[in-house]
């Protein structure tokens, strides 16, 4: 099944690359690999999806504000790679910064939200390296912000 075929099973849509909202760009190739840059969550109106693990959002909430930063991370993605998904060799690392308290310790779980979609999309190309950090705060007060490295063909 195709990276397409996947995605449109798991009845998602993927939107128009964000705009930058300061000095930085959204995606870099050099050779083979392209750096996408940190996407923060949104939900499903746009806005931003604001607050803090461990004090107002739980681990399943964050879990799928993961998600759905995933999917604006493989819209990026396409527009990195010429509009062709399929030309995705692998996802070679995922770093997520995960807004929670000090006491929070299940940034892991929250970032598995983004990972499994990958896993969904991608098949086998879809597991990555990883990093998931606990911060004291994200970009317009974001639950979570979560970066991409991908290889392409």
């Amino acid at each position: 099944m195709s990276v397409y075929e996947k995605l449109k099973a798991l009845n998602l849509t993927l939107p128009t690359p964000a705009t930058p909202a300061a000095a930085y760009v959204m995606y870099v190739q050099t050779g083979n690999l392209v750096f996408l840059s940190g996407h923060i969550a949104k939900r499903a109106d746009g806005s931003v999806w604001a607050g803090q693990l461990g004090r107002d959002i739980a681990v399943e909430e964050g879990q799928q504000a993961a998600r759905a930063v995933a999917v604006d991370l493989i819209g990026t993605l396409q527009a990195a790679c010429g509009g062709d998904l399929n030309r995705v060799k692998r996802i070679v690392k995922v770093m997520s910064l995960v807004n929670s308290t000090p006491d929070f310790t299940s940034q892991h779980l929250v970032t598995n939200g983004c990972s499994e979609l990958l896993g969904e999309v991608f098949g086998a190309a879809g597991k990555h390296a990883r990093s998931a950090f606990g911060v004291a705060q994200i970009p317009l007060g974001a639950c979570v912000e979560i970066e991409l490295i991908a290889e392409l063909a």
